[in-house]
């Protein structure tokens, strides 16, 4: 009998990233609109990958097919 190949979930593979030592890295909120009146440090800080951690790292994990 065949074995069932896992999908990626492709929308998932696109918003989030895997290190090398395998933590799930996503991006920061609040980039879309209406930052004019948000600091320039803000705005920086934005640009930063955020970590993802507990009950949905493992989520999106099995979802990218590596749990």
């Amino acid at each position: 009998m065949k074995k069932i190949k896992q999908k990626t979930r492709k929308g998932v593979s696109k918003r989030f990233k895997i290190t090398g030592t395998g933590k799930v890295m996503r991006r920061a909120q609040n980039m879309r609109h209406l930052r004019r009146h948000k600091s320039k440090k803000a705005k920086r800080n934005y640009n930063l990958m955020q970590l993802v951690t507990g009950k949905w790292a493992r989520k999106i994990k099995r979802m990218l097919g590596l749990g």
